[in-house]
């Protein structure tokens, strides 16, 4: 087996066993964050209906960024995440870091959504 499938291998069993203990509820949905190479996608979820109920990224024509792959463009599409959040009357979220390590650009989205107010 090569590196890189061997890396998505084991992201893969991370994810699943993080997915087996979290659950999204509508009064405390699931944040789950997806992160390539040159992009970051957070959503916030309500497992029990099947809905996404607010989603931001990178990708968004409202995010002004020069560049998109590092730590600042992350911490803005958390803040980003935590104002249409409060918009849609969501104060609390479980966090769901899909497999990725809490460091760099998943710890920079977290840390910027829970300065702009979300709880988790």
């Amino acid at each position: 087996m090569n590196r890189n499938s061997l890396k998505a291998l084991r992201r893969s069993r991370r994810r699943i066993t993080i997915r087996k203990a979290i659950t999204g509820t509508a009064v405390k949905p699931r944040m789950a964050v997806y992160k390539s190479l040159n992009h970051i996608y957070v959503q916030l979820i309500d497992d029990l209906a099947g809905k996404t109920l607010v989603a931001a990224s990178t990708r968004d024509k409202d995010a002004k960024l020069d560049a998109t792959g590092n730590k600042d463009a992350a911490a803005t599409v958390g803040k980003a995440l935590a104002t249409k959040a409060k918009q849609a009357g969501v104060s609390e979220v479980v966090f769901d870091r899909g497999g990725f390590r809490y460091h760099g650009r998943i710890k920079s989205l977290a840390d910027a959504a829970r300065e702009a107010g979300l709880k988790f």
